[in-house]
Formats: structure tokens, C-alpha cells, sequence
């Protein structure tokens, strides 16, 4: 029989209160919380829903004060409880709102879209058992008690999405439980996610399993719907390392150290022939430097506006099937003595091709599985208004950085997290997002462009630019936002894979491009950081603690410089998806 991988369980991690994190108790290998506050008290699950599928669990009202209630969080939102119990409060900057939420309360009220549905459902107390079934390929999800569907739902009804809570929901939702404000006591659930129909003994069992045969439900999951399992993750066929030898993550992202020579130097390790090599001194200052197989030897600095560096080259002889060769000449990035890190992604080992999908020809070098692409253009505006470049991928950008090689200018960052699609970020700087809108007010990326304004470094006609294109990948790679709480307990990001790599950025405030990865930290809590704005060596402080997991990241810090009460967004790269073991 196929193994069912690891259920979900409560995460520790990621529960919170009105007033903070935190204030709960967890029992039975982490399948029962305990909520003590006496006002709102909220914890997810472990494991999030994919883009798509069918998912389904359930839960055992064991003791409650009248205000208990199940529901669902993206991962895109911290799970900050408003005060009125309205679940959580969305990250203002993603395009959808809390009427995408929709939780069932014990008073058989449904609350979404900032209001209160009474008698939307039974009511239900200690004994009671709340099922949840969360639709990702129809955006919808349902409630149900003690197999009744609430409302005349029917989970099976697809597209019709006959009596769903909510008929529009975020991808990637995490199912949680909780109480509402107005709460005098305790509320505790046990949860079944498909490893224990009894909840530890409670009930008789149910010996139900799931679509694919995994799991014991008290209840039959309806038609299609699966346990929330690492096994019944969805990755992309691309990368998964069951169906492709080449392909999985680790061989599309890696980190290396190295120490420079001064001479001809392979660096090796890697497991792949990158595409992309940005290199940071750790040792000393120097800026950091970005080569790639588009542009060939040109040098480009991520802490200044200079233009690409030809000149006192190569710098690089080859790229190598396990890494790439430094030349003799030219002491950036090889300096004798001097300790470095590479970050390397891979994208069509170095075949280009003409790209006539926006206003611009441009000429990329993909790799669509990785969702990462490499692309050079010549800019056209001459005044305000926007032009469009063909990226190359099969699904829109969440990160473009884009750079004028030709002339001094600044770096600019589209990324899905800023508040408009034409305030973007300077690389090279540590400010907060930028308005651009007066230079041509620009659109998100779509799946075929992104856009350039009349913005210096960006757009303009004559010069000529490069451009790296990441999309979010399931299993590899996510581009997202978190609230940051100023608090040491902060919050917990779902990704869906262990991150080898991961940078944060303040959206609000100024704070720099700071960057932490699993190979110059590889225990936790992870403390050494590097800036891509800055040239400063690599520096370790306590305060800068955050946990690298195996489907996320947890901030330990209340520094300002990584969870002041602002808008962040991050980046990060895996080396294994969270639906294998951390080997495979």
C-alpha cells in the first residue's frame, strides 16, 4: 500500500489571540488545542490545501464556552484576530478581502464579508463533530456537523457549489479552529486531519478513507476530497523528485561557499550548471555581483547604479555541469583569502530566444518548470506611459528585478506584495515602496508580460536592460507577505517546502534587502545575514533569529529590522518539497 505521508496536526506555530500569539495548549502528539484566552483565540493547521484539489478533516468539540467556531486562513495573512472574532484579518496588500472568509459558529451563525448570517446552520456543542471540505478547484468550501451538510450543502456539486459557506476562497488555505470574542473560558477541539477516526479514543471508529485510500475518518469524505496529508500534496510533475531525476528543486536553486584564490577557481558542489550566479563576499565588504549566461562576462552590482562592467574581464570562464569557473583576472568576485557565498539558479543553460509577446522584442532564456527566466531588452519610452516585455513563462512573475546595463540607474523590483502594481522597490536601497505611477501607471505582470514605465533604469528608450522573472512554484518557491507583530514570538509563513534561501523586505517602512540561506546556517535558529543593498560583510546577531522549517519559516525576533508591525515581503527557494522527507 502507498504510504499516506504525514497528517497535519495544530500548528504551535502559527495560533493567536486578540492581544498576541500564543495562550494555547496542544495535547494528544499535537491534535488537541486548548485556547485559555478570554477573548478571540485562533490556531491553523500544519499543512495548507494546494492551487488545487479536494481536501477534507474533522473535529471534536471536547469543552467550549459557547463561542467556538471552525474555520480557514490563507497563508497569505498572519493570523491576527480582529476584535470582533472575525477570524483573521487579510494582509491588506493581496487582492482579496475578508469576504473571502467564512467561519461556522457554534450558534450556527456563518460569518463572512464583514457580517453575520444567523441560523445559517445547526448549532453545536461539546460532542459534536464539524467537518470541513475545502474545494481549491471551484473556490469553495463547506461546513458540516455530524455528517449533515449545513445550509443543503453538497460538497460533490463542483462547479454549482450548491450550498457552500464561501464560493470564493484564496488558494492555499489552512483549516483552524478557535473562539470568539465574548468567550469566559476554555474552548479546546481535537482534530482529525485523517490519522485517528476515535480522536484519541473518544468516539468508535469510523474506518473511512480518502479518495486515494488514505486515512481513517469517522465520516466518508465526499467524492474526490483527500486528508490533508504531505502525500496528497500537489507539486508540479516538473520538479517532483518521484517523476524526474534532473528537475527537483535542488537541481534548479542551490547555494555554495567557496573561498577565492585569485586565480583560475572551479567552484563545484552545486549538482546542476547554473544560470544565474549572484555572489556575496561574506569576509569583508564588496558588493554583492550578478553574472548570468544571457549577458555572458558583464558584471552587475546589487548595492549600486553602475553599469554592467565589462572591462578587466572575464570573471567567469565557464558554467560548469556542477558549478562554474572563476577566471585569474579580475579580483570581484575571486579575492585570494576571502570567503564567499553563490546563490545559483538554473535556466535554459544558456539558449536564448526571441521573445514578441509585449510592445518590446525582447530575447529570454526560460525555464518554465522552475518558473525563473532570464531577459534583455532595449527600452522605448520617451515619455510617460507603458510598454510591455515578453517574460517567457507560463505564469505571471510575483518578482521581476530589472536593471539599465547601459546606464547609471537604480534597480527596480515589481513584486506581488507591494500595495499597487506601480510602487516598486529600489534594490540598491533600502527605502520603502516607491510610486512610480506618474512615469505610466503600470499592471501586474500577467502570464505572458510585465511592464516598464518611463521610469530611468526601467523603461527608457535607448537604454538596455536585463530582467530575472520568478514565479511562485508549489513545492519549490513562494512569493507572499507577512505582518510583521514586533513581538519575539512572531509570525509563522506557511511556504510548502523547507526554504534554502530566503530574503525579507520592509513594504512600509525603511528597512534593507536582507538574505538568510541553509548553507551558511544550517541550525536553527538561523542568525547570519547578508544585504543585497548593501556591500557590508556577513554579520550574526541573536536578535536576528529565525526558524527554517520543513513547510516554512517562524520569525523569533522582535527586531525592527525583520517584524516591526509593518508589511513585509519575502522570497524563498527550496531544496525539498514538505510532501517528501527532508531526504530522498
Amino acid at each position: 500500500m502507498a504510504s499516506s505521508g504525514n497528517f497535519s496536526t495544530f500548528n504551535p506555530l502559527n495560533c493567536a489571540t486578540t492581544s498576541g500569539y500564543g495562550n494555547h495548549t496542544f495535547a494528544n502528539a499535537n491534535t488537541q488545542a486548548t485556547a485559555s484566552s478570554t477573548g478571540n483565540s485562533n490556531v491553523t493547521a500544519t499543512i495548507a490545501t494546494g492551487n488545487t484539489g479536494k481536501y477534507y478533516a474533522e473535529f471534536y468539540l471536547v469543552a467550549t464556552d459557547g463561542t467556538a467556531y471552525l474555520g480557514y486562513c490563507s497563508v497569505l495573512q498572519t493570523p491576527t484576530m480582529t476584535a470582533s472574532g472575525q477570524a483573521w484579518v487579510p494582509n491588506a496588500n493581496v487582492t482579496w478581502n475578508p469576504g473571502n472568509l467564512a467561519s461556522y459558529f457554534q450558534n450556527g451563525e456563518l460569518r463572512k464579508d464583514g457580517s453575520t448570517t444567523s441560523s445559517w446552520g445547526s448549532t453545536f456543542t461539546t460532542g459534536d463533530i464539524i467537518q470541513i471540505a475545502i474545494d481549491a478547484d471551484n473556490d469553495a468550501v463547506y461546513y458540516g456537523k455530524n455528517n449533515t451538510w449545513q445550509n443543503s450543502g453538497d460538497p460533490e456539486s463542483g462547479a454549482s457549489k450548491t450550498g457552500a459557506a464561501r464560493t470564493s476562497i484564496p488558494k492555499n488555505v489552512l483549516p483552524a479552529v478557535g473562539h470568539a470574542n465574548g468567550g469566559s473560558s476554555t474552548v479546546t477541539w481535537k482534530a482529525n486531519f485523517g490519522q485517528d477516526s476515535t480522536f484519541s479514543g473518544t468516539v468508535s471508529a469510523g474506518g473511512n478513507t480518502d479518495a486515494n485510500g488514505f486515512g481513517d475518518f469517522k465520516y466518508a469524505p465526499p467524492s474526490g476530497y483527500v486528508a490533508l496529508s504531505t502525500a496528497n500534496l500537489p507539486i508540479s510533475d516538473d520538479i517532483d523528485p518521484a517523476q524526474t531525476d534532473d528537475d527537483y528543486p535542488g537541481k534548479q536553486f542551490g547555494a555554495v561557499l567557496y573561498t577565492g584564490n585569485g586565480s583560475s577557481h572551479a567552484i563545484t558542489g552545486l549538482g546542476f550548471q547554473p544560470d544565474l550566479v549572484w555572489g556575496k563576499m561574506r569576509s569583508s565588504s564588496q558588493a554583492g555581483i550578478l553574472i548570468d549566461s544571457s549577458r555572458g562576462q558583464g558584471l552587475l552590482f546589487s548595492s549600486t547604479t553602475s553599469v554592467e562592467q565589462t572591462s578587466n574581464g572575464p570573471f567567469m570562464t565557464s558554467y560548469d555541469s556542477d558549478g562554474f569557473t572563476l577566471a585569474s583576472s579580475g579580483s570581484n568576485p575571486n579575492d585570494s583569502g576571502k570567503t564567499y557565498v553563490a546563490w545559483c539558479w538554473r535556466a535554459n543553460g544558456g539558449t536564448t530566444a526571441s521573445n514578441s509577446d509585449g510592445d518590446i522584442t525582447s530575447t529570454v532564456q526560460a525555464n518554465t518548470k522552475a518558473g525563473f527566466s532570464i531577459v534583455t531588452y532595449t527600452g522605448n519610452r520617451t515619455s510617460a506611459g507603458v510598454s510591455t516585455v515578453g517574460h517567457g513563462l507560463d505564469s505571471a512573475p510575483d518578482m521581476v528585478i530589472t536593471k539599465s546595463r547601459s546606464n547609471l540607474g537604480n534597480w527596480w523590483v515589481q513584486h506581488t506584495g507591494t500595495s499597487s502594481a506601480s510602487k516598486m522597490f529600489n534594490l540598491q536601497s533600502d527605502s520603502a515602496e516607491i510610486d512610480k505611477s506618474s512615469n505610466g501607471t503600470l499592471s501586474r505582470p500577467t502570464a505572458t508580460v510585465f511592464g516598464t514605465n518611463y521610469t530611468d533604469g526601467l523603461g527608457t528608450n535607448g537604454q538596455t536592460h536585463i530582467a530575472y522573472c520568478w514565479h511562485s512554484v508549489e513545492g519549490y518557491s513562494k512569493f507572499g507577505t507577512y505582518e510583521g507583530n514586533s513581538n519575539a514570538d512572531g509570525p509563522f509563513v506557511y511556504t510548502g517546502f523547507r526554504p534554502r534561501m530566503l530574503f525579507t523586505k520592509n513594504v512600509d517602512g525603511v528597512g534593507g534587502w536582507r538574505v538568510r540561506d541553509t548553507v551558511r546556517s544550517e541550525n536553527n535558529p538561523t542568525q547570519r545575514i547578508l544585504w543585497w543593498d548593501l556591500a557590508q560583510q556577513e554579520y550574526s546577531n541573536s536578535a536576528y533569529s529565525i526558524d527554517i522549517l520543513s513547510n516554512g519559516f517562524k520569525l523569533r525576533t522582535s527586531s525592527g529590522d525583520f517584524n516591526a508591525s509593518n508589511t513585509w515581503v519575502y522570497g524563498a527557494w527550496g531544496d525539498v518539497p514538505f510532501k517528501y522527507n527532508n531526504t530522498f
